[in-house]
């Protein structure tokens, strides 16, 4: 039987809004890449997305600071801000001339990133960007991820070539 044509269909229990839809729509696009052409190659595509918003976020901040480069310190004060901005919880572990290291224990993209690691490329490429545009050079290392079932994430941002950069997994990223 159907509901009551009197019913306000606005007022019904439907857990739809804005963040959640997006992040659904994300996890969605994400998984049907991996299942499509594998976790290596959407992970590829979504970098290239990541990149772009990488410029921007770069672009917006030195904006605000008015200053045409960051230097290290910005760099890793920006890296925090911007995944606190969009609830993504991160913060400082250490920072020195050779590497920023965040953790976090919350993903912007929420649970909805859980078995989507080909997501956590939109954080590579953010960080990468901003470090190498600014400070010439960066290897991001994803130690952990929620997307892989660790309780956190743990990324190092290298800043300069070396033994210990050399052997971390990771993307590459060169001021362009």
């Amino acid at each position: 039987m159907s509901q009551s044509i009197n019913t306000d269909i606005s007022e019904l229990n439907v857990a739809l809004e804005r963040d959640e839809f997006m992040r659904e729509l994300l996890r969605h696009l994400s998984g049907t890449l991996q299942d499509v052409i594998g976790v290596e190659e959407a992970s590829g595509f979504i970098s290239i997305v990541g990149q772009k918003m990488g410029d921007d976020i770069n672009q917006s901040y030195r904006q605000a600071l008015n200053v045409s480069s960051l230097n290290r310190e910005q760099v890793a004060a920006v890296l925090v801000d911007l995944k606190q901005r969009i609830k993504g919880n991160f913060s400082l572990v250490s920072e020195d001339a050779e590497k920023i290291v965040v953790q976090t224990t919350s993903c912007p993209f929420a649970e909805k990133v859980i078995g989507r690691p080909s997501l956590c490329m939109v954080t590579s490429n953010v960080f990468g960007t901003v470090a190498a545009e600014n400070l010439g050079y960066a290897k991001v290392h994803l130690a952990k991820t929620i997307a892989m079932g660790d309780a956190g994430c743990l990324i190092e941002i290298y800043l300069q070539h070396s033994d210990e950069a050399e052997a971390a997994q990771g993307n590459e990223y060169y001021k362009g």
